[in-house]
């Protein structure tokens, strides 16, 4: 099953627009923020370079991305980081011996068929009621970056000079249908390293330029 990332411009040309489709998460959003103590998603004014345009970051399989949430929970808890070729039952004991772990974490804990990051610093995802029913907790762009730094060593990535990202999709992925497979990498970890390298980009382009990482 295909997962995409697109990032959302958090631009007035797009927020202020009445025919933003982002607005009810966004007010969702806002609203957990508050909730929470934190400030409110942030709206910039138009950019030389930036538009409305929401646009494709990266793209990969869900199995590749839970085995990354694998490798960074073995790893959080100092155990050997092994290779896999499918989801077993260790990963759902992992997730269960260790949930309160696992919900502190932008990367593990976030749906990965909805929600969003958002480029604003909070130290664990932020969670309600609402927002569970809908897309699932809220990452911070920044906390991912944390979280992805924390793992690269394990599967073999210099987290300060990681390899080029792959390219995004070309055209919005099915969810049933497969993912482009990722560029030919002799890393036993090379599904994990895929996503890590997708991730990382997505959150460096969400703060580099006021973006919002949604997935599809």
């Amino acid at each position: 099953m295909a997962c995409d990332l697109w990032l959302v411009p958090l631009v007035d040309v797009l927020c202020h627009s009445p025919e933003n489709p982002f607005s009810e998460e966004l007010a969702r959003y806002d609203k957990a923020l508050n909730d929470a103590g934190l400030p409110p998603v942030p709206v910039h004014t138009y950019m030389p370079g930036l538009s409305g345009d929401v646009g494709p970051v990266a793209g990969f399989d869900y199995d590749a991305l839970h085995f990354l949430r694998r490798a960074f929970l073995l790893n959080l808890q100092g155990l050997e980081v092994t290779p896999v070729d499918a989801l077993g039952g260790d990963y759902e004991q992992l997730l269960e011996m260790f949930e309160a772990t696992a919900q502190q974490s932008h990367l593990v804990w976030h749906y990965d068929h909805a929600g969003a990051y958002v480029p604003l610093d909070f130290p664990h995802p932020v969670v309600n009621d609402e927002l569970l029913e809908g897309g699932g907790p809220l990452g911070s762009s920044h906390g991912l970056l944390r979280d992805l730094a924390s793992v690269a060593a394990a599967i073999g990535i210099d987290a300060a000079n990681p390899p080029q990202a792959p390219a995004p999709p070309d055209r919005p992925t099915g969810l049933e249908e497969p993912a482009a497979p990722p560029s030919y990498d002799p890393s036993p970890f090379a599904r994990e390293r895929h996503v890590w390298l997708g991730l990382h980009a997505a959150a460096t382009r969400s703060l580099a330029q006021g973006s919002m990482v949604v997935f599809s």
